[in-house]
């Protein structure tokens, strides 16, 4: 079967404190590798002419400065941690023209009128980025005739979304998914999910929680993301796992 050509580029890969993090001594957050370097993740994926952001945290502006393309049609919102929508008020460059399509979940939606009232305001102030937020649930959506079909994960207690689209399914911080959602995976190309570090975690799947997720999808490609220092040294860790499984890096694009 033939697939529409997509590309996704990795904004960033790392985990909510990003790698260096703020007053951590350890070797790895001292590399000199540059895929050890790892802003807030984030990616952007290109399908059929619609460039797509997967989250919107603090380093956005930082990333799309060096992001391959900064086009942008539309945000898919995975849910309201702050290290996936801290970015959101650098999006006013891309709301000159119109409104900026935002797709997010009812309680994501909320929380940001909270957070952000002044983009919602009845009488906006000048110069205040202008969102159009869609609400979504687990019903598959079109953006631009798109279709994106919203994976339900769940991160501890926090229901989350990841996305698929076309031959990717992206997931981020998860810590179970439901058997039936893994079952529906099956067929997935490409298969983007997070693994924080190789110790448990209360939130994040671990490195072995997520290897066993991708050995029941068996996805033809696994590329790991939101990553801590703890996970180690990229050269080492990569050497470790099983073929067909890599840890992204940020700026890594990669075609399906």
């Amino acid at each position: 079967m033939t697939h529409d050509p997509l590309e996704i580029e990795f904004l960033g890969t790392g985990t909510s404190t990003g790698v260096p993090a703020l007053g951590c001594e350890c070797d790895v957050c001292h590399s000199s590798d540059p895929r050890d370097v790892r802003l807030r993740t984030s990616a952007i994926v290109r399908y059929r002419g619609v460039n797509l952001l997967i989250d919107c945290g603090p380093d956005f502006r930082t990333q799309m400065l060096r992001a391959s393309d900064s086009r942008l049609d539309a945000l898919l919102l995975t849910h309201i941690h702050y290290d996936h929508v801290g970015g959101l008020d650098d999006l006013r460059p891309y709301c000159y023209q119109r409104d900026f399509p935002i797709y997010a979940k009812q309680d994501v939606i909320d929380a940001l009128h909270a957070r952000l009232p002044y983009c919602f305001a009845e009488h906006p102030y000048p110069g205040v980025p202008l969102l159009h937020i869609t609400p979504i649930d687990t019903a598959p959506f079109e953006v631009q005739g798109v279709e994106v079909i919203p994976v339900p994960v769940h991160h501890y207690w926090l229901d989350i979304v990841g996305f698929r689209i076309g031959p990717l399914t992206y997931i981020t911080d998860a810590k179970t998914i439901d058997d039936d959602v893994v079952d529906s995976l099956r067929g997935t190309r490409l298969l983007v999910v997070n693994a924080l570090r190789k110790k448990t975690h209360l939130s994040h799947m671990c490195l072995d929680e997520t290897l066993e997720v991708v050995r029941r999808v068996q996805p033809e490609r696994a590329l790991l993301v939101h990553m801590s220092c703890a996970m180690g040294f990229h050269d080492e860790v990569q050497r470790e796992l099983p073929p067909g499984v890599e840890l992204a890096y940020d700026g890594l694009i990669v075609n399906v």
